[in-house]
Order: C-alpha cells, then structure tokens, then sequence
C-alpha cells in the first residue's frame, strides 16, 4: 500500500472518536461524550475515596487512587487538545506540504515513506497493547460469578467508583459493567492513540531532519557548470527546510508540554501506587487476579514515561546531527560569501529542539531514569506504611 501521510486510518479514526480530529460532524457529538463521561467518573471516584478515606484497606485505596490519577491524565489530554485545535491544524498542514515537497525526490520519498510505515506500526501495537491491558484489567470481574441481592457486601466494578444509584439488581449491575467496560476500551485505546502521536509527530520530523542531512552533502554539485547559481538556490532550500522544521518542533512543544507536565507528576505517582499493589499482593489469596489487573496497567505505564522521555531524546539527537552534517559538508569548496551561510545553520543547530516538563526542564532519558528512582523512593514508603 502507498503511504501519501504520516497520519494513518487507525490514528484518523481514534481522533475521531475522541473529538480531536478537524472538520468533522460528529466533533461536538463526541466532545460532550468525553465531557459528560469523564466527569461522571472522576465524580464517582472522589465519593469512593470520601467514603472508604478511613478504612484499613490500603490496597482498594491504592487501586482507586491509580485509576483516579489515569483519568486525570486523560481529561489533561483531551482538554489540551481541544483548546488547541488551530495549531493541531497547523501541524497536519504542514505535514502535508512536506509530503508534497518530497514527492519532487526520491530521497524525499524515502524518507517519508519509511518513517509513515514505522510509525503506523508503532500506532497499532501501542493502540493494540492498551486495549489488551484493559481486557486483562477486566476480564476477572465481568466473567465472575456475583451474588447482586448481597446488600452487605461491595459489588465489585471494573473501577473502584461509588455510584449514586442502586445496583443490586442483575440487569442493573451487567448494565454497569458493560457501560464502564466500553468506556475504558475506547479511552484506553485513546490514551495509547496520544501517547503514538506524539512519536509519530516526531518521527515525522526525523524524516524531514534526515532529508535536510542529505541536502547538506549534497550542497557541492559535483560539476562546475552554473556552479554559484545551483548553490545559492540549495542555500536556500536548505535555510527554509531547517526553519520549517523549528517551527513545527515548536508546535510539538507547545502542543504537549503541559500534557507532559501532568505526565511527569502523575506517572511517578502511578508506577509508585501500581508497584506497590502487585507487591502487596504476592501471597494474598486472589494474587493472581490482582497481579493480571495491575501488571499491564504498570508496563503501559512505565512505557508512556519511557515514550516521552525518547522522544524528547530522539528530537534532541536529530536536531544536532544538522550541524554536524553542515560542518562535514565540502564548505571548504565554496567561495566565502556562499560558506558563510552555513555557519547560520550550525549556530542554529547547536540550539538543539527539544521537548520540555511544562517549559521548566528538558525531556531525556535521564528524566526517565529520575521518575523510577523517585517511584522506588516512593514506593518504599507506602510499603513502610502498610
């Protein structure tokens, strides 16, 4: 199959559903969907921690609290998005105009092509791999067999929420699972979806970054005929090339520094909270059950901090290979007034893109690395505490 976008049907569909996606009819239809679900539920979760706040049962606590903080992250991730549809645009447009200008090269083309298909496979596992995180985390509950008329006892949900309606009623309660079940296979596969786009937003520019590589070593034409006019012309593709692709890093900036933020606090809270459940758990009658359900929750978690923190790491990298390229171009073949125009270029690299917590520190491995030892930190608390 030909890819003509880096954007591809999986991502366009997920968009979609969660209101992101531009110019489409059922944008508001799907929005006032998230809006009324996301507060039904954060709602629900705060009347759970009120009323169970005293009991002894830290690891229920601990499991509505994780569940509480994911939602957070989600609402952090639709609002940002929503309230940034322009830029949104913005990006998409200008990633069709690169699609354009490389159709023009067969470099161009390459490149493109072969960072589309990664990131399409990139979108499908990750989409694929929270839906089964979901599945695992609700298969337990919904194919358990639940007495409904025992009033004494907590009906178990697929989250640990406190409705205000009675369930205790066969229909009811199947209807409530099912209900929440469809609710977390969509914003989980939404949740995957951003956490994709983000990487495939970069990748995108890594392309675009390679290309503008390749153009500096080709800068000297290898024959002399018109020589100073093919240059110039180079010159100048190679100076709106690398300022395009600024431009559009700093759209990725703006569009997800906040949401990195939340991330940064929230995703060492998460892994320390689910951590710690599949440790207390180890040797309780129901270990299996509790494990199965908070395993995957914690890989998908581990990897959403892994994921941003590369890709702050990749755009970082790529950034600096520009300079390089254009420092181990022939410069020295050029007359001076042409050469000089290259030492805009590395001044400009050695300003390296990057994606920043919230505009206050830059996104790198090491701040994967801070976020599990202050996870581990944390972690070792709550189990001094238990």
């Amino acid at each position: 199959m030909t890819h003509k976008s880096t954007i591809n049907r999986t991502t366009k569909v997920l968009l979609i559903l969660c209101g992101i996606w531009p110019g489409t009819w059922c944008m508001i239809i799907c929005r006032a969907y998230w809006i009324i679900a996301l507060a039904t539920d954060e709602f629900c979760h705060y009347r759970y921690l009120l009323i169970h706040w005293r009991t002894d049962d830290l690891f229920d606590l601990a499991d509505c609290f994780s569940s509480f903080i994911a939602q957070i992250k989600l609402i952090t991730k639709f609002s940002v998005f929503w309230l940034n549809q322009r830029k949104f645009v913005k990006m998409l447009t200008m990633m069709a105009e690169d699609w354009h200008d490389s159709a023009n090269s067969d470099i161009g083309t390459h490149e493109t092509t072969c960072k589309a298909k990664l990131s399409g496979r990139i979108t499908n596992a990750m989409v694929t791999l929270h839906g089964l995180t979901i599945v695992a985390y609700s298969s337990g509950i919904i194919l358990a067999d639940v007495d409904v008329n025992d009033r004494e006892n907590w009906l178990p949900l697929l989250l640990r929420v406190e409705v205000p309606i009675d369930i205790h009623s066969q229909l009811r309660y199947k209807a409530l699972l099912a209900m929440q079940f469809v609710y977390l296979f969509i914003a989980g596969c939404a949740v995957g979806l951003v956490n994709a786009l983000l990487l495939t937003l970069i990748l995108h520019v890594g392309g675009q970054m390679d290309i503008l590589r390749w153009w500096l070593t080709e800068l000297v034409p290898k024959e002399n005929e018109r020589k100073r006019e093919s240059v110039v012309i180079m010159t100048n593709k190679i100076i709106q090339k690398h300022q395009k692709i600024i431009v559009f890093s700093q759209h990725i900036e703006d569009l997800y520094t906040y949401i990195t933020l939340v991330h940064f606090a929230s995703n060492t809270l998460l892994i320390c909270t689910l951590g710690f459940l599949i440790v207390t758990s180890i040797g309780s009658p129901d270990a299996t059950e509790q494990i199965k359900r908070s395993l995957l929750f914690y890989t998908v978690t581990t990897l959403e901090a892994f994921i941003f923190c590369f890709a702050g790491e990749y755009l970082k990298n790529k950034s600096k290979e520009v300079g390089t390229a254009a420092y181990n171009s022939a410069w020295y073949e050029l007359k001076p007034e042409n050469s000089r125009i290259l030492i805009l270029v590395i001044l400009r690299a050695q300003k390296q893109l990057t994606l920043t917590v919230g505009k206050m520190m830059d996104l790198s491995l090491e701040s994967f690395t801070s976020i599990m030892k202050a996870s581990g930190s944390y972690m070792s608390v709550l189990l001094a505490m238990q």
